[in-house]
């Protein structure tokens, strides 16, 4: 269903047609504020809803500082640049512009994949922040990308057409003669994705005028192909295409992209997943991520109960059977078989892009079953995956593509085909670095949630909810995960539920309202619920006990994590790797400061410090341990 309590603004009047750009005229672009587009459709089995991201803002944490690194990154990086092979592509001329180098470079197969990711980073920004700089590098973007696509007779391109590639990449594929290492469709789909969100977010008619343009030259180059000949297709990695297609059908209402969707069907990966069969071994994992999103998407707009099996069947297999304790997943970009955890951590473990797109995953299903489950997952991903990809000592905030956890491992660790450690401002443009600019302009897009009668709390993260549709707002107040104590502050009245996430990892949970604690029933892994009528200034007090906890693997229980609380640690070993993987003596483990998550302990009898994962950057580190003995009791954990 359509979210009952969103309020939509705006409009944008006469908007361009498919056939208008294609005869080669370019909608001007006249500064609006940001709106909300409204859909034209209803989802079906939706309970809950995540929050705009305009209406959540996070306050002075990490996590701000993260998105703040990134911000300048995005407002820095040379637009021009950026549009050098779409313009070299379609005959435009690119204005003197330098070329990137990397996965950008104009001889790299793929180029032209990452830019819909600034196209979305920057439309985020715009969400949340209403930064102008943000809107008008998406719009001027968008408005070149438009003079590309229009020039694309001249280039000897079908209508519609828009990459920094030649189309001929699409004849090869459906051929079976592609053979340069190009995944054209799953490029589509990035461009698509950013033109998507740049409308929606920034109500650019021209963004949504390019985007349907390109979604059409889709639609009629698969609809030429028979399912033998698609399925073979979709044997080349292909992103979201039924995930950006089935969006399109959600805000325009035309049945034709929901059709083009489901031809990006992938029955040999749907099949398994519907009857709950695990047959990822082998798999290209950030392959197979997508398709899943596509199906919670779709099953949304079709009801069809099928595609709601996929996607939680797939997320089942995944988050219990192929993660690792920091919530990412794959070895050398692959699934492996099912519970091998321990022979599988080397250096190119956690691909950021699937943990990226788990997240997503795991937002689509709890619209579907707003249950506690989903948001410990993302917590953990979150928390101990994405928010330490980031470096924190560059000012652009670049990120790692892998995230090792091999003994003595070290992060900034980028493929070997793309070079690099750490992403670069113009030498790598990963995928990881696309979905990296994305994750830290949104990371405030799933701390709440709401349906006609609750608010829910799913994160703790300092931040501020305006809640316009009751004209409420929440603050929260924490250190968390440092602190194990949240405080929500209401500003306004009236009548709802609270409903605030127990974390599995936690027991004993408190709430108190107004520093009166209440009665209510705290179960790990579900939602403590506070129903009252709210005044301006009552408080929510929640503490979460904390203590140190193993997270072993799968395949051999003597192999470990350590956590505090939802806290990975790892060891500092400095500059020098330990030989082989140290034994942990567990009873040794001591917390060293009440202020920060500093502990030591004794690995092959010597001490070494335990800190939070998501801080282990610039020296090698330990994550998963031999174990031996017992956790200290908890009144022993801090010294």
């Amino acid at each position: 269903m359509i979210d009952p309590q969103r309020s939509f603004q705006g409009g944008f009047g006469s908007l361009i047609t498919y056939l208008a750009l294609i005869g080669s005229f370019i909608v001007s672009f006249s500064p609006v504020d940001a709106v909300a587009v409204p859909p034209a459709r209803n989802e079906t089995g939706v309970s809950a809803y995540l929050f705009d991201l305009g209406q959540v803002q996070l306050t002075d944490s990490r996590w701000l500082a993260n998105q703040n690194r990134t911000l300048t990154y995005i407002k820095w990086v040379d637009v021009e640049r950026l549009l050098y092979v779409f313009r070299s592509s379609h005959k435009v001329s690119t204005n003197g512009a330098l070329s990137n180098g990397g996965w950008d470079d104009p001889t790299f197969p793929f180029r032209s994949h990452v830019q819909g990711h600034f196209l979305t980073a920057w439309a985020q920004c715009w969400a949340v922040l209403q930064d102008t700089t943000c809107r008008d590098r998406a719009t001027y973007f968008v408005a070149e990308l438009a003079k590309c696509q229009a020039n694309n007779a001249k280039a000897g391109f079908a209508a519609g057409y828009l990459s920094g590639f030649p189309e001929s990449d699409f004849t090869l594929l459906e051929t079976g003669k592609l053979t340069n290492g190009n995944v054209p469709y799953y490029v589509i789909h990035k461009t698509m994705a950013g033109l998507m969100d740049v409308w929606r977010y920034i109500g650019d008619a021209n963004a949504k005028a390019v985007l349907l343009s390109l979604a059409g030259w889709v639609n009629q180059r698969t609809a030429k192909l028979g399912t033998s000949q698609m399925q073979s297709v979709m044997n080349t990695e292909f992103g979201g295409m039924s995930d950006v297609l089935t969006e399109i059908y959600y805000w325009t209402g035309d049945s034709q992209w929901l059709t083009a969707a489901q031809r990006f069907d992938h029955a040999a990966v749907f099949n398994p997943l519907a009857s709950n069969l695990d047959q990822l071994n082998g798999l290209h994992a950030n392959t197979q991520v997508p398709k899943w999103i596509g199906a919670a998407r779709e099953y949304k707009q079709t009801g069809t109960s099928r595609y709601l099996d996929i996607a939680r069947n797939a997320w089942d297999i995944t988050t219990n059977h192929h993660s690792y304790a920091i919530g990412g997943n794959s070895q050398a970009e692959h699934f492996r078989a099912p519970d091998v955890i321990a022979g599988y951590l080397t250096r190119d473990t956690a691909e950021g892009c699937n943990t990226y797109n788990m997240l997503k995953l795991t937002r689509e299903l709890w619209a579907t079953n707003p249950s506690a489950n989903y948001f410990d997952f993302y917590e953990r991903a979150l928390l101990n995956h994405l928010l330490g990809q980031q470096n924190p000592s560059d000012s652009h905030g670049h990120i790692t593509y892998f995230t090792p956890l091999n003994s003595g491992a070290t992060r900034g660790v980028g493929p070997a085909w793309g070079g690099g450690t750490w992403s670069t401002d113009y030498g790598s443009f990963w995928c990881c670095q696309g979905t990296g600019v994305e994750t830290n302009t949104k990371l405030m897009d799933s701390i709440y949630g709401y349906d006609s009668s609750s608010l829910y709390v799913n994160l703790f993260t300092p931040s501020k909810l305006t809640w316009s549709q009751r004209g409420v707002t929440i603050t929260q107040t924490t250190a968390f995960p440092v602190g194990d104590t949240t405080t929500l502050t209401i500003g306004g009245s009236g009548t709802w539920a609270v409903k605030i996430r127990i974390p599995s990892w936690t027991s004993g949970a408190k709430i108190s309202v107004n520093n009166q604690q209440q009665s209510i029933t705290t179960t790990p892994g579900s939602y403590a619920t506070v129903s009252r009528t709210w005044q301006s200034g009552d408080t929510v007090t929640v503490t979460l006990p904390m203590r140190l906890r193993l997270v072993t693997a799968n395949d051999n229980k003597s192999l470990a994590a350590v956590a505090y609380g939802p806290t990975v640690l790892s060891g500092n070993y400095g500059s020098t790797a330990p030989s082989k993987t140290p034994t942990l003596m567990l009873s040794s483990l001591k917390r060293t400061s009440g202020s920060n998550l500093d502990f030591t302990g004794t690995a092959d009898g010597a001490t070494v410090t335990l800190s939070p994962f998501y801080d282990a950057q610039g020296y090698k580190y330990v994550v998963y341990w031999s174990v031996s003995g017992s956790l200290p009791p908890a009144a022993a954990e801090l010294s």
